[in-house]
């Protein structure tokens, strides 16, 4: 399993550092289990497997895909926390939360404009 931890974080383009801090552990503790020098907890096995949306047949015995199937609203909703746990400063977390205060009016606006940017990117594309 520490191979494919090791894999895992390398796939996802992540240091030791970044790996471990949605799971609440340091790069030591990330280096030991990919070196060997420390066992793997279930727990930590089922939080790789959530914050990573990593095939949990996959991770404990090597069998299957690395990664689950989720579907677009999972998908959605997982990138949302992710923005909310940012620091206030973030500018998605800034901008997701001047999106959640919008009017109806605001979201018509916005569709309209979206709509034009379709519209003429795909025209220049023709051209």
């Amino acid at each position: 399993m520490k191979e494919r931890i090791r894999e895992l974080r390398k796939s996802l383009g992540l240091t030791l550092e970044k790996f471990g801090l949605p799971l609440g552990v340091g790069k030591t503790a990330i280096s030991k289990i990919e070196n060997g020098d420390r066992g793997i907890t279930d727990q930590m096995v089922k939080s790789i497997c959530r914050e990573y949306n990593v095939n949990e047949e996959w991770l404990i015995n090597g069998t299957g895909e690395m990664f689950s199937e989720i579907d677009r609203e999972d998908q959605l909703m997982r990138w949302a926390a992710s923005v909310l746990k940012e620091d206030s400063s973030s500018f998605r977390k800034r901008f997701v939360t001047m999106l959640s205060s919008l009017q109806e009016e605001d979201w018509c606006f916005l569709e309209e404009k979206a709509r034009m940017l379709i519209d003429l990117r795909d025209h220049s594309e023709k051209d």
